[in-house]
């Protein structure tokens, strides 16, 4: 399965023009494997998230998100960068299972666990278990991540931290996907909301 054209192609402007607007600071990513099956997995705070997640690595970064974004000019864009449409409607089985296709492909996939952009007042909502059992069907690790700060022009303040990767053990979803949410929490409180 060859990586998506239109990626390769707006990765590099994209990247230049996110750094300078934005200037985050990220870290951990030598957690990140340089090949190979693995899902990235944190909070969601900002629509911006997927470029945070995408530019801390060179791997094409394949995102699951919702259908919703297919629809009108989307439907023309986003496959091409990648995008794993999940319908929030259903039980989402189809887009588990491109997304397990993906991973057995060798693939770097990125799943916000929240489901959507917290816009609470809690550091972070609860993770959705679908993360944890894509990992426990295809036996990909997964690589937490935790972004803190706002995004805002030229300031600092915005940060991505790569955390040591978890693995999936038969019989353990309810106890990872927890861990999980633990980990990614305990660095969202840490460095702030």
């Amino acid at each position: 399965m060859k990586e998506p054209t239109l990626y390769k192609i707006v990765r590099p402007p994209l990247a230049f023009l996110f750094k300078l607007i934005y200037r985050p600071e990220t870290e951990g990513t030598e957690n990140i494997p340089a090949e190979g099956k693995i899902i990235l997995a944190g909070n969601h705070t900002h629509l911006l998230n997927c470029f945070s997640v995408a530019l801390a690595t060179k791997r094409c970064v394949h995102f699951v998100a919702k259908a919703e974004l297919m629809k009108g000019i989307g439907k023309y864009i986003f496959p091409g960068l990648g995008i794993i449409p999940i319908d929030r409607s259903t039980n989402g089985k189809e887009a588990i299972m491109e997304t397990e296709r993906y991973l057995e492909d060798g693939k770097l996939i990125a799943i916000f666990p929240e489901g959507t952009v917290n816009r609470t007042d809690d550091p972070m909502m609860p993770f959705k278990g679908g993360a944890v059992k894509i990992a426990l069907d295809t036996g990909s690790d997964i690589v937490p991540f935790a972004i803190t700060g706002k995004y805002k022009p030229f300031k600092k303040g915005l940060k991505i931290k790569f955390m040591p990767a978890i693995k999936v053990e038969k019989g353990s979803l309810k106890a990872t996907n927890k861990l999980l949410e633990q980990t990614v929490l305990n660095e969202v409180i840490k460095e702030g909301k």
